[in-house]
């Protein structure tokens, strides 16, 4: 989570890819033709699109925004089988964790739409949203405080 909030401060994917659902895990999962292309022109296009929209909601105070933590709804995590959402094995996913930072005094936060964990470490694989209309950045119901996690699925 440390990666993905620099990722954030900088607007700059680069920094955030350290904890994003690794390429060669994601080329597991997937039973879709080329899972790698989606991959870098789906997944981590997206993820940079709302790196870029969660930098600029930060915007003047970026550079000093403080990681205060990040409430991962551990009831709301569920297994997702084989055969659903094109996967070809199973993982457990986790929605709407939230994202809880200071900036200038203020608490605030945002969700992150989904996480996987894998080997026993969780990654984000969607920041913004699961779903788009476009190729816009998404910041995931920002807000004043800490927020509260909200059950949901994503498949």
């Amino acid at each position: 989570m440390g990666a993905l909030w620099e990722g954030i401060r900088a607007g700059d994917v680069g920094p955030a890819l350290p904890g994003f659902f690794p390429e060669a895990a994601y080329a597991q999962v997937k039973a879709i033709a080329d899972p790698q292309s989606d991959y870098q022109h789906r997944l981590v296009s997206e993820y940079s699109l709302d790196i870029a929209a969660a930098h600029a909601l930060l915007g003047a105070g970026a550079g000093s925004a403080q990681l205060v933590t990040v409430d991962v709804p551990s009831p709301y995590v569920y297994w997702v089988p084989p055969g659903v959402s094109y996967n070809r094995v199973g993982y457990y996913e986790v929605p709407n964790s939230r994202l809880v930072y200071r900036e200038g005094g203020n608490l605030r936060s945002f969700g992150i739409a989904s996480m996987i964990s894998w080997r026993g470490a969780w990654y984000v694989v969607h920041l913004g949203a699961v779903t788009r209309a476009g190729a816009t950045g998404v910041v995931d119901d920002p807000t004043e405080g800490a927020g509260q996690p909200l059950a949901s699925s994503t498949c």
